[in-house]
């Protein structure tokens, strides 16, 4: 295939791509070919893939081609985050401990997608334990942004909005405890969606009771985002949070009137430190809103609490999870994972329980907060992408940042309550950096939040504009 071909190819959208596979208009063999060799000529500017089976890929598409329909992502090509276990495929986690781990089974969210008839190619790169929002590991180096090659692409799931940005993939899965899909999207000018907890089940889990993390769907566009999230949302008995709407609801994502919709917008969500390079660009959101019929004025849910339940709650899990390996090989973890394991083990009976009081508290303040506004839009990241070298911000509009999570405050504290969030292009500072507008509903309200931010893609355009290589 020659490359303008497969560039082509690589260039349309999931939905695109997906309504011509299933009319066999196109064949799987050609899009799969197209993307590998995209890889093999992009990749190695970004670090997005990591491991790759184009000879399986292949034996697929074909398989594909020559067998029936299989579903919504019949033969779309997709490399799964490196932190989400795929069956006869190394899933590292980012870490050396698990440097040569192979699983023997799929978990969910690969199996429902490789169900919906999507093909596997590889894997999308990740920081260790999927801890920070910066993708970078001693296993694999740092996935580079591909606006700008210098600087971050943004994590934990920096290797698939890298890839969508370059054209890599069509679709991405990724996950989301304190920002990890919402923030490589604003990054990477593409569209990262953290569902309401239990649309996307987790299996397996230590922890099914967990309200903070979940998987969730990435892509160029919404639609593309809404294709891919019916394939993983829905109920699961063995997962007690799972909510009981099936996938096929969120399939598509129709056109809302914005008239008389009240819009709260939160540049600062209540007093974080942002760049000035990204207020700048965010200043124009609410102006779309109003254009499009929208109330809108300056409110933040209660989100006090939030700093201290988040925190407390995450270091928890951190020790919960990692200690016991920890106490093994302390020499295999990053000093921000030890520090932050560390920081778990600190914590007494009673700051946890605390700790899910204070979560208690601000989830009923939003739920509060939404009945007096439909949406929520605020910041995605407090800052810029930023050098790649470094490993996190040190300072936002002069305030020091003491750690490595410092700086994802604005997408951690929207975690807290529980609602869907959806980080969509929203414009490019003077450099042509990326950035992303938060736009949050009240829980449970996942297709509404679609198209609300459908409604702002259509409008500004944003995410057509594509990286140079």
């Amino acid at each position: 295939m020659e490359t303008r071909d497969a560039d082509e190819l690589c260039a349309l959208d999931a939905t695109d791509l997906a309504r011509r596979l299933r009319a066999r208009e196109i064949s799987a063999r050609d899009v799969v070919d197209a993307h590998l060799d995209r890889i093999d000529r992009v990749n190695p500017q970004v670090n997005a893939i990591i491991t790759l089976d184009a000879e399986g890929a292949r034996a697929a598409a074909k398989a594909a081609d020559d067998g029936p329909v299989t579903g919504p992502l019949h033969g779309l090509p997709i490399a799964f985050k490196d932190t989400h276990d795929t069956a006869g495929m190394r899933t590292t986690y980012g870490s050396p401990l698990h440097a040569d781990n192979v699983p023997a089974e799929d978990e969910l969210v690969v199996a429902r997608i490789r169900a919906a008839g999507a093909i596997r190619i590889g894997k999308t790169n990740v920081p260790e334990f999927a801890a920070g929002s910066h993708t970078f590991n001693t296993l694999f180096g740092a996935t580079r942004n591909p606006y700008d090659r210098g600087r971050s692409a943004g994590g934990s799931s920096g290797g698939a909005a890298a890839s969508l940005a370059a054209r890599l993939q069509p679709i991405a899965d990724g996950s989301d405890l304190g920002g990890s899909l919402r923030n490589p999207a604003a990054f990477c000018n593409v569209v990262g969606f953290r569902p309401t907890p239990g649309r996307v089940p987790a299996l397996p889990s230590d922890n099914l009771w967990d309200p903070l993390g979940t998987s969730g769907p990435m892509g160029r566009t919404v639609a593309d985002v809404a294709l891919l999230f019916s394939a993983i949302a829905g109920p699961d008995p063995r997962a007690p949070l799972s909510l009981e709407t099936p996938g096929d609801a969120f399939r598509t994502v129709t056109e809302i009137d914005l008239r008389g919709l009240r819009v709260a917008w939160s540049p600062t969500l209540g007093g974080l430190p942002i760049d000035p390079a990204v207020s700048a660009v965010l200043a124009a959101a609410p102006t779309v809103f109003t254009e499009l019929g929208a109330l809108v004025e300056e409110a933040t849910p209660d989100l006090s609490e939030a700093e201290f339940a988040f925190r407390t709650l995450r270091a928890n899990a951190f020790d919960v999870g990692f200690g016991a390996s920890f106490d093994e090989r302390p020499d295999a973890f990053k000093p921000a994972l030890a520090w932050n394991i560390e920081q778990g083990r600190a914590l007494t009976r009673s700051d946890v329980g605390r700790a899910v009081a204070a979560h208690s508290r601000v989830y009923q303040a939003g739920i509060r907060f939404f009945d007096e506004y439909d949406v929520l839009l605020a910041p995605v990241t407090q800052v810029v992408p930023f050098d790649v070298d470094d490993e996190y911000p040190r300072e936002i509009a002069g305030e020091e940042m003491h750690s490595y999570l410092d700086w994802m405050r604005a997408a951690y504290h929207v975690t807290t309550l529980g609602a869907p969030a959806i980080s969509v292009p929203a414009g490019f500072t003077p450099e042509g950096l990326p950035v992303g507008l938060q736009i949050v509903t009240k829980p449970r309200s996942d297709l509404f939040t679609l198209q609300v931010a459908s409604a702002f893609e259509a409008a500004t355009h944003h995410g057509r504009r594509t990286p140079t290589f």
